[in-house]
Formats: structure tokens, sequence, C-alpha cells
């Protein structure tokens, strides 16, 4: 198991939060939920802290209050396998109440970003010619969700 672990602040939906991201990625599942006792700031049974592994890595989701939203300063991102894999991943994290972002970014409903990104892109990119790496990239600037079919089309001109 990796000895770090991203822990992700919520406001009061960790535990929300974590079962709708192990409910979208395979190799996941819900590892541990610690909940708040009696005297908390939070009602009694409230989840504290969600362990969590995710698509293999193991992660956290807290509930610690509202003094530290979320920002696009971090995201996760995940390499997708092919344009099926993009369009399951993109809409269901941007359900009820995310929101799109440009080149492949998003907002989920509780406000995270993420990066949903084909993995051949980084072939496409980083190949030996740089006319077709541009191309590339200037497709990529003008779309939300990534479309593998129109990178690949920029690529070969």
């Amino acid at each position: 198991m990796n000895s770090i672990v991203p822990c992700l602040w919520f406001a009061d939906q960790a535990e929300d939060a974590a079962n709708l991201y192990v409910s979208i990625f395979k190799n996941s599942s819900i590892v541990n939920t610690s909940r708040y006792g009696e005297g908390a700031p939070v009602p009694a049974g409230t989840a504290l802290m969600v362990d969590f592994i995710l698509d293999g890595t193991r992660m956290q989701a807290l509930n610690g209050g509202e003094d530290f939203p979320f920002t696009a300063a971090i995201s996760l991102s995940v390499a997708a396998q092919d344009q099926e894999e993009v369009d399951h991943l993109w809409d269901s994290l941007i359900a009820d109440g995310g929101e799109p972002g440009q080149c492949g970014w998003l907002k989920d409903k509780f406000g995270l970003s993420w990066q949903v990104v084909p993995s051949v892109l980084g072939t496409l990119m980083g190949g030996s010619d740089p006319v077709k790496g541009n191309r590339v990239m200037q497709a990529l600037m003008g779309m939300t969700k990534l479309s593998v079919a129109e990178l690949q089309a920029a690529y070969d001109g």
C-alpha cells in the first residue's frame, strides 16, 4: 500500500463523496469509516474520516467543516483507456451538479477538480514531430470533454 495518502477535506459530505467515487471507479472500495462521537461539533454518528481505495490508490475523505473549500489548484488526474471510459468517467463525475471545464477538466458536485484524460494523449502530444503535437494541443484547448477521435484527427493532420 502507498505511504502517501491524499486526504480530501469536505465540509460535511465526505461519506457521500467516497461512496460516489468508489461506485464510479473499478478496483475501489470503502475500507473504514470513523465517526464523530457525542459532544462533537456535528451530530454524533456523522462520518469523521472515510478511508477508501480508489482504483487501487488509498485515499481519505475528511469531514472537517467549511474552512477549506476545494480549488482548482489541486485535481485528481485520471488516465482513461479509450473514449468509452472517458465518457463514463466524465458523465459520472459531472452528474448531479458538476461543472465542465476546459481541456478535460471538470468539477464534481462536491467541488473537487478532476482531469479525465485519454491515455493516448501523451503519445499524441509527445511524439517526435512538434507540428503534430502542436495541432493536438490546439485541438485540446478547444475542448471540454476530450474526444480521442478529434485528438487523433488533429495529430494526423
